[in-house]
C-alpha cells in the first residue's frame, strides 16, 4: 500500500490486519487528520477520539469484529472504530441529519455490539454478553473500553464486583486520560494517578533493593528479593484492588505505543478469566489546541483548524447555561446556604464560575448522578439549599433518588435541567424529552420552564425561595435576546401568564415552545385566524383558573411542549379539563413528541419532521379552527 493512500484502502478491519506496524503508525496520522477535518466542520467529540487512535487500531488488529464484541463506554470515542468498520466514506456526515451517529448504534453497523451514550454501562453489558456466550457454547472475545471518568460511576463497580465473582472470560480496557468531560475528581482519580506514577512503590522498591543488596546475605535471602519486591508492590500499589475483585491486572502501559498495545492485548486475549488492561492515553493527542485544552475540545462546535478557535456568532444572545451560572453566583452572594452540585460537568452546566467564587460550597461528585441527587437531599435535610445542575437526559439515571430521597421527604432541592428538549446533533441518547412526564408523576414536585433567559433568572430566584422539591428545565443554546431585568422577582407558584388575546383558538405553551406559539399566532393572523397565547410557566401545578377560562372562552385549545406527549404537559391539561367537566365542551390538540425515539440532526429538520415548526403548527391549527381537524 502507498503510505499516503493507506486510509483510502481501509474498508474493513480485515484490511487493517494486512498492515505492518510501521504502516499502522502512518495510518494513525491519517485517521487523526480525517477526524480533525470532519469535526472542525460538524462539531463533535474531538479530544476523546484523538486520544484512542492507537488503542482502536490495536483492538481491531488483535480482535475480529463482529464476532468479537467491542463495547465503547459512553461511545463518544468510537469515531475511529466507525472509520475502520466500513463507515469511512460516510464519516463526513457525522452527527448530521440522516448521517452517521456520534455514538455506537446497533442498527447502524453489525460491528457496533452495543448502543451507548450514557456513562458506566460497558462492563455490565460486556459481562452480560460473556454470560450469554458461555450459555450458547460460543468462543468469541468480549471487550469493554471504559474511560477513567466513567469509573467514577457506581455501576462500573457493581459490574466489576459481579464479573470477578462469576470469573467469566472478558477484557476491560481502562482508558486512563485523567479526564471525563472536565478534570476528574475523587478518590478513584487519585487511585489511578497512583497506578500511573507508582511513586510510593518505586521509591520503596528502590530502597528495599538497595538495602538487601548492601548486606552479605546468603543465596536463600537473595533469592527472596523478588518475593519481597512482589510483596511491596502488593502492599503499596493500588492494582491489588482490581486483583482482589478477581481481575488479572495488566499495566499501566503507554496507550500510544502500538507495539506494546499489540503485545499486551494479545496476552490479555489468552487469559482465562476477567482481565483489566490499564492504558494511559493523552486526550487530544496529535492536535495541539486539544492537547492544551482537552475539556474545551471534549465536545466542540465547529472550529478553525489552524488556531483551534471556535466558530461562533459574536452577536448571539447569552446562553441559558451561562445565564443560569451567572444568576446562581449572584444569588449565592446574598445567601450563604446555597450550595451547587454537578456530576462531572462544571463547564457544561455553567457552574465553573460558581466553583471559582465559592469552592467550599461547590461539589463535583464525578459521573454519579444518583449520588449527586441523594447527597443534595442530605444537604437539604441539614438545612442547606442545594442546587443540582444536570443535563435532563442524565437526571433519568437518578430517578429513584429524586422520588425516594427528595420527594418522599419533601426536601428543598432545586434541580436545574440543562439541555431539556431536543438537543440536535447528539441524538436520542441525549434528547432531554422525558423530564416533564416522569417528574410530573412524583408527588410534591414543582416543575417550571422559562420562555426566555430573563424568565430563567426569575425562576431560579423563585426556586431558591421555595420550600420543597422543585425543578427548572431549559433548552440547549442561546436565549432569544430579551433584555434581562436587574431585579430578581419571585414568581407566584402555579400561575401562568396571558401573552396574547385572541378569539378563535388559544395556544397553551410552555418553555421553549412559547416563542414558537407567538410566531405561529402571527402567521395565523395573516390568514385571518386570531389565536391567543398563554405561557403556562409551570408544568406542575398548572394554572387551573387560567386554563379553564381559556377553555370556556375559546372552545379550542392547543398545547405545545418540547417533550413526550405520553404523560407530558398536554396530558396534564386534559386531566385538568376532565376534572373540571369541560371535555365535552372543548376541542384539544396536543402537540409534542410522539411515542418514538427522535434521531440526531439539525434541530430545524427534526422540528419539521416532528410537526413542531411554525409552518406545521399553523397548518394543524388552521385545520382545527376550520373544522377539518380532530380533537386529540
Amino acid at each position: 500500500m502507498q503510505n499516503e493512500q493507506l486510509l483510502q484502502k481501509i474498508n474493513s478491519p480485515a484490511d487493517l490486519k494486512m498492515l505492518t506496524l510501521d504502516e499502522m503508525k502512518l495510518l494513525a496520522g491519517e485517521i487523526r487528520q480525517l477526524i480533525i477535518d470532519v469535526v472542525s466542520k460538524n462539531g463533535g467529540h474531538l479530544a476523546p477520539n484523538l486520544g484512542v487512535v492507537e488503542l482502536t487500531l490495536a483492538l481491531h488488529k488483535v480482535f475480529t469484529t463482529p464476532k468479537d464484541k467491542i463495547i465503547w463506554d459512553v461511545g463518544h470515542q468510537s469515531y475511529i472504530h466507525k472509520i475502520l468498520t466500513g463507515r469511512k466514506d460516510q464519516f463526513p456526515t457525522l452527527r448530521q441529519y440522516k448521517g452517521l451517529s456520534g455514538f455506537p448504534k446497533r442498527k447502524e453497523s453489525e460491528h457496533d455490539a452495543f448502543g451507548t451514550g450514557h456513562s458506566s454501562t460497558s462492563i455490565s453489558a460486556a459481562l452480560g454478553m460473556a454470560v450469554a456466550r458461555d450459555l450458547k457454547g460460543e468462543d468469541n472475545n468480549v471487550i469493554a473500553v471504559i474511560g477513567d471518568g466513567s469509573m467514577t460511576g457506581g455501576m462500573s463497580f457493581e459490574a466489576l464486583n459481579n464479573a470477578g465473582d462469576l470469573h467469566k472470560k472478558m477484557i476491560v480496557i481502562l482508558n486512563d486520560n485523567e479526564m471525563s468531560i472536565s478534570k476528574n475528581v475523587g478518590a478513584m482519580s487519585q487511585y489511578l494517578c497512583d497506578l500511573r506514577t507508582g511513586e510510593t512503590y518505586n521509591k520503596i522498591k528502590h530502597d528495599v533493593e538497595g538495602w538487601l543488596k548492601s548486606l552479605d546475605f546468603g543465596t536463600d535471602v537473595l533469592n527472596a528479593i523478588e518475593r519481597v519486591k512482589g510483596s511491596v508492590k502488593y502492599l503499596m500499589v493500588p492494582s491489588s484492588v482490581f486483583e482482589e475483585l478477581g481481575f488479572k491486572y495488566l499495566g499501566p502501559i503507554d496507550g500510544h505505543d502500538l507495539n506494546k498495545l499489540l503485545e499486551v492485548l494479545e496476552a490479555a486475549k489468552h487469559v482465562d478469566g476477567p482481565v483489566l488492561v490499564h492504558v494511559i492515553t493523552k486526550k487530544g493527542k496529535g492536535y495541539e489546541p486539544a492537547e492544551k485544552s482537552p475539556n474545551k475540545f471534549h465536545g466542540t462546535g465547529p472550529f478553525e483548524i489552524a488556531t483551534g478557535k471556535k466558530i461562533t456568532d459574536p452577536q448571539a444572545p447569552i446562553t441559558y447555561t451561562e445565564m443560569f451560572g451567572k444568576t446562581l453566583v449572584e444569588l449565592a452572594e446574598q445567601d450563604a446556604d446555597i450550595v451547587a452540585i454537578t456530576a462531572a460537568m462544571p463547564d457544561g452546566t455553567g457552574l465553573n464560575k460558581f466553583a471559582e467564587c465559592y469552592p467550599q460550597r461547590f461539589l463535583d461528585v464525578g459521573i454519579a448522578e444518583q449520588h449527586a441527587v441523594t447527597a443534595a437531599a442530605g444537604m437539604a435535610a441539614a438545612g442547606m439549599k442545594p442546587v443540582v445542575a444536570v443535563y435532563s437526559t442524565f437526571l433519568q439515571r437518578a430517578y429513584d433518588s429524586v422520588l425516594h430521597d427528595i420527594c418522599m421527604q419533601d426536601l428543598h432541592v432545586t434541580m436545574c435541567l440543562d439541555r431539556a428538549g431536543i438537543v440536535g446533533d447528539d441524538g436520542f441518547t441525549h434528547h432531554g424529552v422525558f423530564d416533564y412526564a416522569y417528574l410530573r408523576s412524583m408527588p410534591r414536585m414543582t416543575i417550571m420552564a422559562p420562555k426566555d433567559e430573563n424568565e430563567l433568572r426569575q425562576m431560579l430566584n423563585t426556586a431558591l425561595q421555595f420550600n420543597g422539591p422543585i425543578a427548572i428545565r431549559y433548552p440547549r443554546g442561546s436565549g432569544i435576546g430579551v433584555d434581562c431585568e436587574d431585579e430578581l422577582k419571585e414568581l407566584p407558584i402555579g400561575k401562568g401568564e396571558l401573552l396574547r388575546e385572541g378569539t378563535d383558538v388559544c395556544m397553551l405553551a410552555i418553555g421553549s415552545m412559547v416563542q414558537t406559539a407567538l410566531q405561529t399566532a402571527d402567521a395565523l393572523a395573516a390568514n385571518g385566524i386570531q389565536a391567543g397565547v398563554i405561557n403556562l410557566r409551570f408544568a406542575k401545578p398548572l394554572d387551573e383558573e387560567l386554563i379553564v377560562q381559556a377553555a370556556e372562552k375559546y372552545g379550542k385549545l392547543v398545547t405545545l411542549e418540547e417533550g413526550v406527549l405520553a404523560g407530558g404537559v398536554g396530558s396534564a391539561v386534559l386531566e385538568l379539563l376532565n376534572k373540571a367537566g369541560l371535555m365535552q365542551k372543548v376541542q384539544v390538540l396536543n402537540l409534542g413528541l410522539p411515542d418514538e425515539f427522535v434521531p440526531h440532526g439539525d434541530k430545524k429538520y427534526l422540528f419539521r419532521d416532528l410537526g413542531l415548526d411554525t409552518e406545521s403548527i399553523k397548518e394543524k391549527i388552521t385545520a382545527l379552527v376550520k373544522g377539518a381537524g380532530e380533537a386529540k
